[in-house]
């Protein structure tokens, strides 16, 4: 974000985040598997079964919809899971892989509270994050990260 200070964003609630194409996902760990399944009352079995879904070797994602719809997003546009959704969820738009230009400006195609509301400090959005000063050239626009 060279030459940039800050960036606006304010959530409209329009759900767009939570409709992704076919090479997103939404990145779940282990434990924020077992904190949605608790808030859901379901089996760890029936869980897994129904809204997980391996990405890679290492990688394990929710079980989106055909469409690209999280399973968890409402017809009303909320969240199911909201006080316990994961934290790609959490932190949108503020991934790695978005904080550059190009990649700010093609998101904010898909998502109308890109450019809206204060302006927020990149030191302030890089330390919520934490993540670094610089942020190194191989952080990439999203080709397969989900939106969330």
């Amino acid at each position: 974000m060279e030459g940039m200070t800050g960036l606006r964003f304010r959530c409209t609630g329009c759900g767009a985040c939570c409709i992704g194409g076919a090479d997103h996902y939404v990145e779940i760990g282990r434990a924020e598997q077992e904190a949605l399944r608790d808030y859901l009352g379901l089996s760890r079995p029936w869980f897994r079964r129904r809204y997980v879904v391996p990405v890679n070797d290492k990688v394990e994602g929710i079980r989106l919809g055909a469409d690209g719809r999280c399973p968890f997003l409402l017809d009303d546009l909320s969240c199911r899971v909201y006080p316990v959704r994961p934290l790609q969820c959490k932190t949108y738009p503020w991934w790695p892989e978005l904080l550059r230009p190009a990649a700010w400006k093609a998101e904010a195609r898909r998502c109308e509270g890109i450019g809206q509301g204060p302006v927020i400090a990149l030191t302030t959005i890089r330390g919520n994050l934490n993540l670094p000063t610089a942020l190194p050239p191989s952080v990439k626009a999203p080709a397969t990260r989900g939106k969330g």
